[in-house]
């Protein structure tokens, strides 16, 4: 029985100050399709705060989780 593969692709930007967490999730986000998401890791409010924002203005949908090691972003296309 063959079923559809939902991979989250993710990457960890954690210890990386900005601009580097926004190219990478940018990058990230240029490489999914739409339906599908990619997780972002970061552990500082200012890296949440702008990831976040780039994904708004490229029309995505985020949703954004507190973890242990800082911040869990889902970002995923519409």
């Amino acid at each position: 029985m063959k079923g559809k593969e939902t991979s989250v692709k993710k990457i960890d930007a954690r210890g990386l100050s900005c601009p580097q967490p926004v190219i990478m999730a940018k990058r990230g986000i240029e490489e999914i399709s739409k339906g599908e998401s990619v997780e972002i890791l970061v552990d500082t409010d200012t890296a949440r705060e702008n990831v976040a924002r780039l994904a708004m203005s490229l029309g995505c949908q985020t949703d954004v989780r507190e973890s242990q090691e800082g911040y869990v972003i889902n970002i995923s296309k519409k």
